[in-house]
């Protein structure tokens, strides 16, 4: 049986959806699965075996802010990844090293395997130089080394998966890649897990209508132009009766929470933190409209937010900025408000609750998208067929 290692420095699993989801498929196609990934809220164990995959976690700094406390997380990273790799590779074995960024460099961890056979895949999460900006709104020695690091790890890497179209373009013009290489492997939401509930008008705090958002919550997320939103809609649109459930945690979340305060939005805007899927399952099954608060630069322009696609499989009207990526993906589930511009968003959130019949239209356009296309069902044949024509050209 041929043996995948995959990488990842973001997220502990099974927290990290799309890491998940893809090591349970190669596990189910007869794949011997691997994972190094961090320890985080609920996920503490050094090693587990869950579903099959060979889970191993090592403690990660406090999460960087700023170029010391990245440089330290990588350093610490490293280190860990590269002492689990070497017992990952005694223990198990492994073929192939997948490295899941950010950040773009486990290429180096695979570098130190390169004489044994192993191979480096690169799955593409996240676009990294971009990233930086839409975090720093900058440019300068740090972007150029992000820049840097990216090309190296098209350098080093054998095949890649791309979230989508603009991340294959940018893997074939910046990469130097081969078309051939480069398989477009979209986040599709997992449908047993993403279950359609009852609502529970409870949650909604005696309101009559809920504003749902679902999201990790970065400085780049955006969530400030909901505040906006929400303020115009009660001080300007005189609305009293929209409730805000905001689920996720995140290095912002603290930051976000004491805006809201400032801003008197306490008793209308709840932040959950992290929880549990079957918690998060109620706050947005109980939502009349979804958004997303992205805002239009670089980054979110060519990248898919899996939170589009997972409002979509619970049939939810949508609302977010007017981005390339995010509109091949709703198409006609959702309304886009001029590119960061919380009075629009606010009056295209105004204009769902007015109108319960496109409500419905949009949250049924967007379900049967992700039933007949873009569900894990449907795009997770890009992986397995990817990984198995990547082996054959190998004579495994």
């Amino acid at each position: 049986m041929n043996k995948i290692l995959i990488i990842v420095e973001n997220l502990p699993v099974p927290f990290d959806t799309r890491v998940w989801q893809e090591a349970t498929t190669l596990v189910n196609n007869n794949y011997v699965v691997s994972v190094i990934c961090p320890k985080g809220k609920g996920y503490e164990k050094d090693y587990e075996l869950i579903q099959g995959v060979n889970i191993y976690r090592y403690c990660l700094p406090v999460e960087g802010n700023g170029a010391i406390g990245y440089l330290n997380e990588y350093y610490v990273s490293y280190k860990e990844q590269l002492r689990l790799a070497k017992k990952v590779y005694k223990d198990i074995g492994f073929d192939v090293i997948q490295g899941c960024n950010p950040p773009d460099n486990i290429y180096f961890i695979a570098k130190k395997f390169k004489k044994y056979g192993v191979k480096y895949v690169f799955d593409h999460h996240d676009l990294c130089p971009e990233l930086y900006i839409a975090k720093f709104n900058k440019r300068g020695i740090f972007y150029k080394v992000l820049c840097y690091f990216e090309k190296q790890t098209y350098k080093n890497c054998d095949m890649a998966y791309a979230t989508n179209r603009s991340y294959k373009k940018i893997a074939m013009e910046r990469g130097k890649m081969d078309a051939k290489k480069v398989h477009i492997l979209r986040s599709g939401p997992n449908l047993e897990r993403l279950k359609i509930n009852l609502p529970k008008p409870e949650i909604k705090r005696g309101k009559k209508y809920m504003i749902g958002y679902l999201g990790v919550i970065g400085q780049q997320e955006g969530l400030e132009y909901l505040l906006e939103a929400a303020k115009y809609l009660r001080e300007d649109k005189k609305r009293e009766d929209i409730f805000y459930g905001v689920v996720g945690g995140g290095p912002h979340l603290e930051t976000i929470k004491k805006k809201a305060t400032k801003m008197g939005l306490d008793d209308i805007v709840e932040f959950t933190g992290r929880v549990s899927d079957e918690t998060m399952l109620d706050y947005l099954n109980t939502a009349d409209v979804c958004v997303n608060t992205d805002e239009y630069n670089e980054m979110n322009d060519k990248s898919t937010m899996n939170k589009i696609l997972e409002y979509m499989a619970l049939g939810k009207p949508i609302v977010q900025f007017d981005l390339r990526e995010g509109k091949y993906s709703a198409e006609k589930a959702s309304l886009y408000a001029k590119q960061n511009d919380a009075i629009d968003m606010a009056k295209k959130i105004d204009y769902l609750l007015e109108n319960e019949d496109v409500r419905k239209q949009m949250g049924c356009y967007g379900r049967k998208r992700i039933v007949n296309e873009l569900s894990w069902e449907h795009t997770s044949k890009a992986l397995v067929e990817g990984y198995n024509k990547f082996f054959e050209s190998m004579g495994n």
